[in-house]
């Protein structure tokens, strides 16, 4: 056998044992793709759940303005501010910070009278301010909103009710999602008597979200009943959708 032969047989054997121990380090590894290959050919359960809670309100959202109409625009801008004025001071009067009051639209708008077969014809303008104020004392609600109009609000948008921090009423509620998609996972294994493995992830959804503002009327308080606007706060919804995919064992 010739020196060059016995070279070749000498690494093709050093290869032959390099290559176990390439493989065993290989196999080692954390997540291999061949183990991520495994692991998807494993049964599963692929399961969603819910959990909602119920919590009462800390907080009300009044959107309230103004809307006056006079021959020249600055007339009406004028008789517009000189109503927010009296508007502003019934909020502060009521126990309202300025970080509690903002301005959420302010318009002004020719208004035109329509024949038909003329053209149109300006009758005046029309301005509108609009402002949305948080209340965190909900049995002031009601008299806010008779103050406000007695101030000179002709238009309230709408009320919505609402919480300051719902991170505790939504942790509430993943703890109920949690317990329901346990329960559901092992519900389906013992209907398929299959052992229950180990969840292999978990996503979630929902939250809390924030309510639409409701339609609310205000009345001005008389002298003969000085009862407030009634208002109701109820209780809020907070969900939190999740699904989890499970392990069976084999």
């Amino acid at each position: 056998m010739t020196p060059i032969s016995k070279a070749l047989m000498l690494g093709g054997a050093l290869m032959a044992f390099a290559a176990p121990a390439a493989m065993a380090q290989t196999a080692a590894d954390p997540v291999s793709p061949l183990q991520v290959h495994a692991m998807a050919q494993y049964p599963a359960l692929n399961l969603s759940a819910s959990g909602e809670v119920k919590v009462a309100p800390d907080m009300a959202t009044i959107t309230f303005g103004v809307m006056t109409e006079a021959a020249t625009a600055q007339e009406a801008m004028a008789q517009n501010a000189a109503q927010m004025t009296r508007v502003a001071a019934a909020l502060r009067r009521a126990g309202l910070g300025e970080r509690d009051i903002q301005t959420s639209g302010l318009n002004l708008q020719a208004q035109y009278d329509y024949v038909e077969n003329q053209p149109p014809k300006l009758r005046g303008y029309q301005a509108t301010n609009r402002v949305t104020v948080n209340i965190y004392d909900l049995n002031a609600v009601g008299t806010t909103a008779d103050a406000v109009v007695a101030a000179g609000v002709n238009q309230i948008d709408g009320i919505s009710f609402g919480l300051r921090d719902p991170s505790a009423a939504e942790n509430q509620a993943r703890q109920v999602a949690v317990r329901n998609l346990q329960a559901k996972a092992q519900l389906y294994s013992q209907a398929l008597g299959v052992p229950l493995g180990g969840i292999r992830s978990l996503t979630e959804g929902g939250g809390y979200t924030p309510q639409p503002p409701m339609p609310m009327f205000a009345m001005r308080a008389s002298a003969m009943d000085s009862a407030s606007t009634p208002v109701a706060a109820g209780e809020l919804s907070v969900r939190i959708d999740i699904t989890g995919v499970y392990d069976l064992a084999r």
